[in-house]
């Protein structure tokens, strides 16, 4: 009896790390957004802490309200983003590794997260040959500063969530 007792002990040492380890495997997370930025509240009214770039990847630390808390890996820096901008999936970038012939152009990036690409856009154009893109075109092309964002958000007085900045 008592040699039972002793291997049940290593043996739950070693379960403790297995899933010490796969519970932090599930915290990190990558970027799918072009760029993104972290903020120092869970609102899109928090002030900007640093960037994050699509494939970063990021270890969720707290999760509230549809934003995470996330720490890029290597940087001492935390900040908030909106869940949409992050997956559970490694988004592989470096070459010789075997996903990256399967990677998007930064372009296709930015127009997926539109729900477009070069492809769909030929058909359209094809199919609908008498429309008009360039006003699409040039909506694309607007940029819309963090600091023009927040004064449009408070004359408008859309205010954030209750416990965010």
């Amino acid at each position: 009896m008592k040699h039972q007792k002793f291997l049940g002990l290593p043996f739950l040492v070693a379960l403790f790390f297995l899933v010490s380890g796969i519970a932090f495997a599930a915290s990190l997370q990558s970027v799918q957004i072009k760029k993104g930025v972290l903020r120092s509240s869970p609102s899109f009214m928090g002030k900007i802490v640093p960037d994050v770039s699509y494939g970063d990847r990021v270890e969720e630390v707290e999760n509230k309200n549809g934003w995470s808390k996330v720490k890029p890996e290597g940087a001492d820096a935390s900040g908030w983003i909106h869940d949409s901008a992050l997956t559970q999936k490694r988004i592989v970038l470096s070459a010789g590794q075997t996903d990256v012939a399967q990677a998007a152009t930064s372009d296709e990036i930015a127009l997926a997260g539109k729900g477009f690409n070069e492809q769909v856009e030929r058909e359209m154009k094809e199919k609908y040959p008498q429309m008009d893109y360039s006003s699409i075109d040039r909506m694309e092309k607007v940029i819309v500063s963090d600091s023009q964002m927040k004064q449009f958000l408070e004359e408008g007085r859309v205010l954030p969530p209750e416990g965010a900045e």
